[in-house]
């Protein structure tokens, strides 16, 4: 009995000791803390997954375009999406990006349907799985959207190697583009002339004509008489061969209707193209001969890959942020007086000037226009035969004859690199494209360019514009400073 008291007292004194308090006061708090961090993520699973969810993708895929905010703020329709697939086992990339979407507008209404658990719903949307139905009933319009052309898998990586990675990521510009169209009755038809040795237009552009819905078709101006009444813009895209007297005259007449052309210039000289040559004279564009070099702002000190200065205005600076375009071997241009007092043209892109027009036999420094529109407005006139009106009458005509106004618009960029894949691939984060459609777009009345490039899941190029003196500053300058505040260290402490 005495053995047993005696091993119960030193038990308790063990108890006592400022160790075993110590350590109960530890384990107390470490339950404390532990506690506290259950509540708190019962708490954080409480907030809506689209706020919840942190963008740390090194591309920002998360992040929703200025463009997609605006759009959905105006949004008056009610937009329903179906999201036909099993919610958990589709990417967390898909899931996430969706929620953020679906927060921003009240007006749109998202679902998932598990097609596994109700079957029935494929046939009921004429769909498959993994596929987001969009439709307004105001419009009574509806479109679908492939999980793959949101999170864009690599095929021939799938192919040839069996392993799925993915290229790109495009939930803004798809969900945008959906909406948009789904709750928009308008649409623009654009003709791509052919038969002058034009280059094709890259997967990347087209893809963006089509999210605005763009329709484009092909034209053949040898093969028709007149430009198609339903034609909303003329685009003639690095033409080799000039045009005939007919097309030239074809044009012309088209423009003087009030329509729109857009040219981009490819490599050819423009002493080669001579009928070309004339119309953009006509409206105030001279072609240079030779190419544009400029040392000031050029690509890692290739003078002939060149960052044009951009005095954009209006519809051209939309969702324009960086001001970084880069174009490679372009020839330039000098504006004139048009031919005709009524046409204004005004430059939106040029070189430095410190920049240079380069023959084989020349060079001729200076500023030179890489992009210009030239405007004319047109008078139609339909009243009918003054001296058998009254005072009325001619008062209305006249009102009548302003309201059929009309403005033809030319719009020419010097260089078809603007929309090189090898460029707006290889740069993602410069904004060629924007220009390019914001260009487009500037000759619809009413149309906003809501075309959103996918973001790209590949190795993005820096476009640093002077690459000698960075890259001896992180190659000798940084190492240089850490050697020397190192020997600095450890002098010191030798000394102490």
């Amino acid at each position: 009995m005495d053995r047993i008291k005696k091993t119960t007292g030193k038990i308790g004194g063990i108890f006592r000791t400022a160790g075993t308090r110590h350590g109960a006061y530890s384990v107390g708090l470490t339950v404390i803390v532990i506690a506290v961090v259950i509540v708190f993520n019962l708490v954080i699973g409480q907030i809506p997954e689209a706020y919840r969810n942190l963008d740390v993708s090194s591309t920002k895929i998360y992040e929703i375009s200025d463009t997609t905010k605006e759009l959905l703020d105006s949004l008056d329709e009610e937009v329903d999406m179906k999201v036909l697939a099993v919610k958990d086992e589709t990417d967390d990339r898909i899931t996430t990006f969706l929620s953020r979407y679906a927060s921003l507008s009240g007006n749109i209404n998202m679902e998932w349907i598990d097609p596994v658990l109700h079957p029935s719903a494929l046939t009921e949307y004429d769909t498959t799985e993994n596929n987001i139905v969009v439709s307004c009933e105001a419009t009574g319009k509806t479109t679908t959207i492939s999980f793959d052309d949101i999170l864009v898998p690599d095929m021939y990586s799938y192919y040839y190697y069996g392993n799925m990675t993915y290229t790109s990521f495009d939930g803004d510009g798809q969900l945008t583009s959906a909406v948009n169209y789904v709750t928009n009755d308008t649409e623009q038809t654009i003709y791509q002339t052919s038969g002058h040795g034009e280059a094709t237009l890259s997967t990347t552009v087209t893809d963006l004509m089509e999210k605005n819905n763009y329709s484009l078709s092909e034209l053949n101006l040898l093969m028709t008489t007149a430009i198609p009444d339903d034609c909303d813009l003329l685009l003639m895209y690095e033409p080799t061969a000039d045009l005939s007297d007919d097309e030239a005259s074809m044009i012309r007449s088209y423009l003087g209707e009030g329509g729109k052309v857009m040219i981009l210039l490819g490599d050819t000289n423009a002493a080669e193209l001579p009928n070309l040559e004339g119309i953009l004279e006509e409206y105030g564009m001279q072609a240079e001969d030779g190419y544009i070099a400029d040392p000031q702002r050029c690509y890692q000190g290739n003078y002939y890959y060149i960052f044009p200065e951009l005095s954009l205005t209006g519809d051209l600076a939309d969702g324009i942020s960086t001001e970084m375009v880069l174009l490679t071997n372009t020839h330039g241009m000098n504006l004139i007086d048009p031919e005709r007092d009524t046409i204004s043209t005004t430059g939106f892109m040029s070189s430095s000037d410190s920049s240079f027009a380069v023959t084989e036999t020349s060079q001729e420094q200076g500023t030179f226009t890489l992009g210009a529109v030239a405007e004319e407005t047109i008078s139609s006139s339909t009243g009918g035969d003054a001296d058998s009106e009254d005072t009325d009458s001619s008062d209305d005509s006249s009102d009548e004859d302003a309201a059929e106004n009309v403005t033809s618009r030319l719009t020419v960029i010097s260089a078809g690199s603007l929309i090189d894949s090898q460029i707006t691939d290889a740069f993602s984060q410069l904004e060629n494209t924007q220009v390019f459609m914001n260009a487009v777009t500037a000759n619809f009345d009413g149309v906003q360019n809501l075309s959103i490039e996918a973001k790209s899941l590949q190795t993005e190029y820096n476009t640093v514009q002077h690459a000698g003196s960075f890259s001896f500053l992180v190659i000798f300058g940084i190492p240089a400073v850490v050697l020397i505040a190192g020997f600095v260290v450890w002098f010191r402490r030798r000394k102490a």
